[in-house]
């Protein structure tokens, strides 16, 4: 035991520690209290580094001077002391919320002790944060001056529409003299930006009375095609009337009341309407599209009210067979002539229904009823009546087969309606090119018109392969046959 004491005593001797640890050893202390004067020296200049104002004290939160020896003391002690004693040197409570940002934070070290000392010597943790600006806690809650800029600088026209191309949100009520306005209206028509053009015209619309905007939009032709378009998308109809009368522009005035008939339901006070429309200023064209207008809805108003009663009463054959899906009122001239040759076609020339008496009235050119009224007879498979729209008769009593259309055409036309091949084969044979004929007659199944055509050329060849195609027992395959043996023809080939 005794050497072991020994070996310990000599192993404690020759340690660099050659004193134990009291709390009351005054050197220790002092070295300590050294230390923390280094930190807090070091902890300064990085303040001074970020603080503006040299001349500012700088006091901790007891309202002692940052660096002092006393200072210095608590802040040792206070780091020797339990942390649940840290409430009894007077730190202030705060609340965990709202918390502040942690990322991308604007607070310093430094802005921690920029505060103004209080005549007590303390100072509260309300009255620190309130000597800090409000944008450092909640930025969120303010806009920063940059964004306010646009909206209330003191720009120039030419800056103003700048801006306005840029997207910026900028104030027009700045510019209060007509010379300010017109020259911020110039600016954007200069800019050539249709959006900004308009949006300065409404300003002005709002600042200016329409008098002044008018005389002024008169020297400025882009900006008045923007200010008339933007009163027609908006439906402005009453501004618009009153800029038309202000710039002279009666066939204008005139063509806008017209387009008000648009709105009118009821069609005899649409037909009224449009009676009172034949005494505008129109231009002699338009003023014979308005009056045909009107003969037109009133012929359609007494053949609407006609037909009704025939379809109620069941007295005619033709309404059973194919009823009326939908009303003739307010359809275009063209559907009328359609309908009166579909339901009408038989009627004498001097009834408002009769198809004759509509191409009369209306001066219909010939192309335009012959092709409206074969498609009418050919949905009704009126074959005879299709058959007499070509038929002619010269000053001599002999008839022919005369269209105004090309008969591919027509034949189109009777195709598409389910024309049977016999009626086809009629109009195939009027077309005069014959490799026409030929693919017509293929394309229609016009046997007939192939096998008289082969045999009119004396093309034997050809009429050869073409009963190659045709079936043995077919009348047509026994027709080719015939024409084959006949030793009356001399074939070419």
């Amino acid at each position: 035991m005794s050497r072991a004491k020994a070996d310990e005593d000599e192993y404690w001797n020759s340690s660099k520690f050659t004193q134990a640890f009291t709390f009351d050893d005054e050197d220790d202390d002092y070295t300590q209290l050294k230390e923390s004067k280094k930190a807090v020296n070091s902890i300064s200049a990085l303040v001074d580094e970020d603080d503006d104002d040299d001349d500012v004290e700088k006091v901790s939160w007891s309202g002692e001077p940052v660096g002092s020896i006393s200072w210095s003391v608590k802040e040792t002690a206070s780091s020797l002391r339990p942390t649940g004693d840290s409430r009894e040197l007077g730190f202030p409570k705060i609340s965990a919320s709202p918390s502040l940002p942690k990322n991308n934070s604007v607070y310093s070290l430094s802005s921690l002790f920029k505060a103004k000392t209080k005549v007590g010597g303390t100072l509260s943790s309300a009255d620190s944060f309130s000597d800090t600006p409000a944008r450092h806690y909640a930025p969120e809650l303010r806009k920063s001056k940059c964004e306010y800029k646009d909206y209330i600088s003191n720009w120039s026209p030419e800056e103003t529409v700048l801006k306005m191309q840029q997207g910026k949100v900028v104030s027009l009520e700045r510019f209060q003299s007509l010379q300010d306005k017109m020259l911020l209206l110039d600016k954007a028509v200069d800019g050539h930006d249709g959006n900004i053009i308009t949006a300065i015209l409404i300003y002005l619309k709002r600042s200016l009375c329409k008098e002044v905007l008018f005389r002024e939009l008169v020297a400025r032709e882009t900006a008045l095609r923007h200010y008339i378009h933007y009163l027609k998308e908006s439906g402005e109809q009453k501004v618009l009337l009153d800029l038309f009368r202000a710039l002279g522009r009666t066939e204008d005035v005139a063509l806008l009341q017209y387009k008000h008939h648009l709105t009118v339901t009821d069609e005899n006070k649409r037909r009224d309407y449009l009676k009172t429309c034949q005494g505008l200023p129109f231009s002699p064209e338009d003023l014979a599209h308005v009056q045909d207008h009107y003969t037109l809805l009133e012929r359609q108003i007494i053949i609407e009210e006609n037909d009704k009663q025939l379809e109620r009463s069941g007295q005619s054959d033709i309404f059973k067979k194919f009823p009326r899906k939908a009303s003739i009122l307010n359809m275009p001239l063209i559907t009328t002539l359609y309908y009166s040759c579909f339901y009408h076609y038989s009627e004498p020339e001097g009834t408002y229904s009769s198809p004759a008496n509509i191409r009369r009235t209306f001066k219909l050119a010939e192309k335009q009823y012959f092709l409206t009224a074969l498609g009418a007879r050919a949905k009704l498979k009126a074959w005879t009546d299709v058959d007499s729209l070509f038929t002619t008769r010269n000053w001599l009593g002999f008839t022919k087969k005369k269209s105004p259309v090309a008969f591919q055409r027509v034949l189109d036309i009777l195709h598409k309606n389910n024309a049977p091949v016999q009626v086809l084969e009629v109009y195939v044979n009027l077309l005069e090119d014959l490799e026409l004929k030929i693919n017509m007659a293929h394309k229609f199944k016009c046997h007939d018109v192939i096998i008289n055509t082969y045999r009119d050329t004396k093309d034997r060849q050809q009429l050869l392969g073409y009963q190659r195609k045709m079936d043995r027992s077919s009348v047509e395959h026994k027709k080719i046959e015939d024409v084959l043996n006949n030793s009356q023809i001399r074939w070419k080939n």
